[in-house]
């Protein structure tokens, strides 16, 4: 895949030929970066979110998940991937340019704040994107409206601080490049039912109906 990497408008060219047809066949990833933080946290979210999509959006996503390093060139082997964790983390100077690389080329960043992830993900992604803030996304987004409707905007998943949920992102050129989840925790609400004692089916159904949401919209948009 190191041709698209020399060429942002092949990858974004590639990205939505994968998403119109469904008999394509592509992975999404978990991001694993340095820094001390538990990048593999929430181990069974996406394989069920993948599921998920599969048997309720019509897609066709391999049902194991890939996992990529920051810096890493197969990260443009992957049109959307996924960032968890609770503490630490690191960007190098080359990690924040191949991730800018791959954001502006067309793939999609969806950062998952596992609680205590704001105070370190959010310099990080400064360096990536040092010209952008993060925006929060109103309830009527489209992001919000796509297979599945969430007229209040981003759900509440998992119990926190007693904090509302806030959907933030990234818009490179007018394109949403990164969605930042925070005091939500999606993830958690992909996993598996009863990994959460406290956390209701009906809250599993709400973040898999969006994290749905998002893959139609990074794919598509």
């Amino acid at each position: 895949m190191l041709c698209l990497k020399s060429c942002p408008l092949l990858l974004a060219s590639c990205f939505l030929f994968l998403a119109s047809f469904k008999t394509a066949s592509y992975k999404i990833a978990k991001l694993k970066y340095n820094g001390g933080g538990d990048w593999y946290a929430n181990r069974t979210a996406l394989p069920n979110l993948i599921d998920f999509c599969n048997q309720n959006l019509g897609t066709n996503i391999s049902t194991e998940e890939g996992l990529v390093e920051v810096g890493s060139s197969d990260l443009y082997s992957y049109p959307f991937v996924y960032l968890t964790g609770h503490g630490n983390v690191i960007f190098t100077d080359q990690e924040a340019k191949n991730l800018r690389n791959y954001l502006i080329g067309g793939g999609f960043l969806h950062i998952d704040d596992n609680y205590g992830l704001d105070k370190f993900i959010r310099p990080q992604m400064k360096k990536v994107f040092p010209e952008l803030d993060f925006v929060e996304l109103p309830p009527n987004h489209p992001i919000f409206h796509q297979k599945f409707d969430f007229p209040n905007g981003l759900p509440k998943i998992h119990e926190h601080n007693g904090k509302r949920p806030q959907g933030f992102a990234l818009i490179y050129k007018g394109r949403i490049v990164c969605f930042y989840d925070y005091e939500c925790d999606l993830g958690n609400g992909w996993e598996d039912f009863g990994t959460y004692p406290d956390d209701t089916q009906e809250k599993r159904t709400q973040a898999l109906k969006m994290g749905a949401n998002l893959i139609q919209y990074a794919l598509t948009q």
